[in-house]
């Protein structure tokens, strides 16, 4: 059984408010043109159409999204789906000798829910048809998506019992399979509580600097969280500094920042001061299609930083 495993760069995010994503796509990668047995790629997942999405009947994406009729006449609410474009994965998940590719869609109403759902396609005569969906829940964030044989198995942050869905503490691994020909769930283990330690282990390198706008290529900024202190690069200098968690799990606020003095190009200063500022009015955290996110206020404004994981360096 062949496994393969894509993921594209995110646009247009909007968080309220993973570990490990590769950073590059393969050059044969979801956007190469289909082949016989192989799994759709994104762009055709991006066109194509969706049926079992809560009380909608099917929807046929347009360059990815989909917008209903408003609820109430004259009404600003609409019903919406999108496909999510950070997140790619393919593979034989039935069985049947040909590659599936598993799409991860959001359903709005306009309202503070946004509902996951996955959903399994394939080919049937050259045609692209849904061969099974399940509902991954509101808000919940992923951490980190991978292929198990053939389940597809998430690593998520999400609300547990005695959470609000603004609020989630509970982090858990949840796997989907097919089964009697349905895509369902088939297991969830839950691993522990959410806390600033849940982000240590891993050194994190800054992709961008708001939703809209890709980090500079170079130099790298990086972010590593260690008992109760972070530190890194940032872009010039390094930096150290410590954290105070907040009324929530993901709530976090960054002490003043120790930096070294080091002169550099004005494009790298201006990087570093931008990206200092930003972290040291941090709020929150969570996760986003593998990507850690760190949401901050500068006055009356808010914006996100996002940030790739990978092994931490010895000694960081």
């Amino acid at each position: 059984m062949t496994i393969r495993i894509f993921f594209v760069v995110a646009a247009g995010i909007v968080l309220a408010v993973g570990c490990t994503w590769p950073s590059e796509t393969p050059d044969a990668g979801p956007e190469a043109g289909p082949s016989v047995g192989a799994a759709p790629t994104a762009a055709e997942l991006g066109s194509a159409t969706y049926s079992g999405i809560e009380d909608q009947g099917p929807v046929t994406l347009s360059a990815g999204k989909w917008e209903g009729e408003p609820f109430e006449e004259g009404g600003a609410s609409v019903p919406m789906v999108w496909l999510s474009e950070g997140f790619y994965l393919s593979a034989d998940i039935d069985g049947d000798g040909a590659e599936e590719a598993i799409a991860h869609l959001t359903y709005s109403t306009g309202g503070t829910g946004n509902f996951a759902y996955l959903a399994v396609l394939g080919r049937e005569d050259g045609a692209i048809v849904q061969q099974g969906l399940a509902e991954v829940g509101d808000r919940v964030q992923i951490r980190k998506a991978r292929i198990e044989s053939t389940r597809v198995a998430l690593d998520v942050l999400q609300a547990g019992p005695d959470d609000g869905m603004c609020c989630p503490t509970q982090l858990a691994t949840r796997s989907f399979a097919m089964q009697g020909g349905q895509f369902v769930e088939a297991g969830t283990e839950v691993t522990g509580t959410a806390s600033p330690a849940t982000l240590e282990g891993q050194e994190w390198v800054l992709r961008k600097l708001s939703s809209t706008e890709a980090a500079p290529e170079g130099p790298e900024v990086t972010l590593v969280f260690d008992d109760g202190r972070l530190s890194g690069t940032s872009g010039c200098n390094s930096y150290n500094g410590g954290i105070e968690p907040g009324e929530t799990a993901t709530d976090i606020a960054v002490g003043p920042l120790t930096t070294t003095r080091k002169a550099c190009p004005p494009e790298m200063m201006n990087l570093e001061q931008r990206y200092t500022a930003a972290l040291q009015g941090a709020q929150s955290w969570g996760f986003h299609l593998g990507q850690l996110v760190i949401n901050y206020r500068q006055g009356d404004s808010f914006g996100s930083l996002f940030f790739e994981g990978r092994e931490a360096s010895p000694g960081t």
